[in-house]
């Protein structure tokens, strides 16, 4: 695998590319705190595409454990739009930044369900959605909706290939050992032909699924060295395929920090705001990071 960089995912065309100077800048959590109201979002996600920002991502937790525990990424009482939802009415708001989620647990939802309602959003945005889905690693949360930790990465790789078969078939249908079904289609399909898809997860089976299912690798919060680290994994498994690299990283994003994720040939940069933030704090940090 060659060095990840000069192409995203465009909205000239179905999985049309458009070149840039490495990495794209986007910006996450556009459905918490500040942005879980109707004025926030809007504000915000205007902001970002007036000012130049590639992308705006949405966190998926349907439920988080009440008291928090230690591997909680959120109190249980921050307010956190459904990814969706969100996207769905980023989509309204703007007009050409494109829209991600990063990362829908997939194993904690009905892949044809949620294939449908990806595909509704990629041709109400006009091609602008990119599908980020992971396994999962809270348990309570995924003890609650009814999935065995244990299975989360076999449910995640099958919900996928479920999701392929129906976003490309013509009734054939699919047979797995969690979903199945045959002579059902679901119309309309994703504007881009393919959905682009990456995957989150460090592990090396969460990478091996980027390789083997997805176009493209998510890593949370991960400085240089990690990053460095988890790309030669991802280059031993890949076989030389290129795969599409975005990294939320965990610190500020300086010029210096940006030019050292682009040296590991990181194509996209996801900004994560502190948490919390006043919405003209938001706005603030917006500005400051801006491309």
């Amino acid at each position: 695998m060659g060095p990840m960089r000069n192409a995203c995912w465009s909205t000239a065309g179905p999985s049309a590319y458009r070149e840039f100077v490495p990495p794209a800048i986007g910006l996450h959590l556009l459905n918490a705190f500040a942005t879980a109201d109707r004025r926030g979002a809007a504000r915000i996600a205007r902001l970002a595409e007036d000012l130049g920002y590639e992308s705006l991502w949405v966190a998926d937790h349907v439920v988080l454990p009440a008291p928090r525990v230690e591997s909680s990424p959120l109190d249980p009482d921050a307010p956190l739009l459904d990814p969706l939802v969100s996207l769905a009415f980023l989509a309204a708001h703007t007009d050409r930044i494109l829209l991600g989620t990063g990362c829908i647990v997939l194993p904690q939802r009905h892949p044809l369900i949620l294939a449908k309602q990806l595909a509704g959003i990629d041709v109400l945005s006009e091609g602008r959605l990119i599908a980020g889905l992971a396994a999962g690693y809270l348990e309570p949360e995924l003890r609650a909706l009814g999935v065995p930790p244990e299975e989360r990465g076999t449910r995640t790789a099958e919900f996928l290939r479920a999701m392929r078969a129906l976003w490309e078939g013509d009734g054939q249908g699919f047979a797995g050992r969690h979903i199945s079904f045959q002579g059902v289609v679901a119309h309309p399909r994703p504007l881009q032909r393919p959905l682009p898809v990456i995957m989150g997860g460090h592990s090396t089976a969460a990478l091996k699924r980027s390789v083997e299912l997805a176009d493209g690798w998510y890593g949370w919060m991960l400085g240089t060295r990690a990053t460095a680290d988890h790309l030669k994994v991802l280059r031993e498994l890949s076989g030389g395929r290129r795969l599409h690299v975005s990294i939320s990283p965990p610190r500020r994003a300086t010029p210096d920090v940006v030019a050292a994720y682009a040296d590991l040939g990181v194509d996209r940069l996801i900004l994560v705001p502190p948490l919390g933030l006043t919405l003209d704090d938001l706005a603030a940090f917006v500005k400051q990071h801006a491309p």
